[in-house]
């Protein structure tokens, strides 16, 4: 993003920015819901029971983000002992990817909604740019947390649809490789390998079918 900047797009910059603020906000918002549903509390006693940004956003990798274009947010606290499911850790991974793609069907077809009134607001570049962005960031954001490499939200989620036995084994390979093959594709990716383009695809592909309206 940082090469926005560079290149004097400060509006489109600034509008990335807004509609990452908003997504991770929705995203860890999910968890946090549903883990209360399932009978833990902690999120909510942290303060994370909320689309706040500020209970949610990680300075440091928001501007990771910003730079070269991977970072994070405040992962949302859960004590699995206090689940009242055995399967409540599926669904709560499942619901940040669940509320990407909830709010980008929300404001693509509110967008298209309001956009076929005539309104002349909604006709402006700048709006339909800020409502696609947002839109594509959850779709690129639902994506990306389902890669089901630890510590992201598909890793929780796989295991469940794998044989018993080898569930395991691969829950046993994310403990000790995942986070490291995770950094290892995100910094081939930074430096050129199109490790993660394909999810950039997928997302604008989702684009035309979840719009409803308009």
């Amino acid at each position: 993003m940082i090469f926005l900047l560079q290149q004097g797009q400060f509006l489109l910059f600034g509008m990335l920015v807004v509609a990452l603020i908003i997504s991770l906000s929705f995203h860890e918002f999910g968890h946090a819901a549903v883990a209360k549903a399932y009978g833990d509390d902690t999120a909510q006693r942290a303060g994370r029971l909320t689309l706040n940004p500020i209970a949610h956003i990680d300075i440091f990798g928001l501007l990771l983000v910003m730079i070269v274009g991977f970072g994070y947010a405040k992962p949302v606290p859960t004590n699995p002992r206090n689940f009242t499911s055995p399967s409540a850790d599926l669904w709560v991974a499942a619901a940040g990817p669940l509320m990407n793609l909830l709010l980008a069907i929300f404001v693509w077809n509110f967008y298209l909604s309001m956009a076929a009134t005539g309104d002349p607001f909604f006709g402006q570049r700048e709006v339909i740019l800020f409502f696609l962005l947002l839109a594509q960031v959850n779709l690129l954001l639902m994506a990306f947390n389902l890669i089901p490499i630890a510590p992201l939200d598909g890793h929780y989620i796989l295991p469940y649809f794998l044989p018993e036995r080898l569930r395991p084994k691969v829950n046993e390979f994310n403990r000790r490789v995942g986070p490291y093959a995770l950094l290892s594709l995100v910094v081939m990716s930074i430096m050129g390998v199109p490790i993660f383009s394909w999810l950039s695809s997928f997302s604008r592909a989702l684009l035309p079918l979840i719009s409803w309206s308009g």
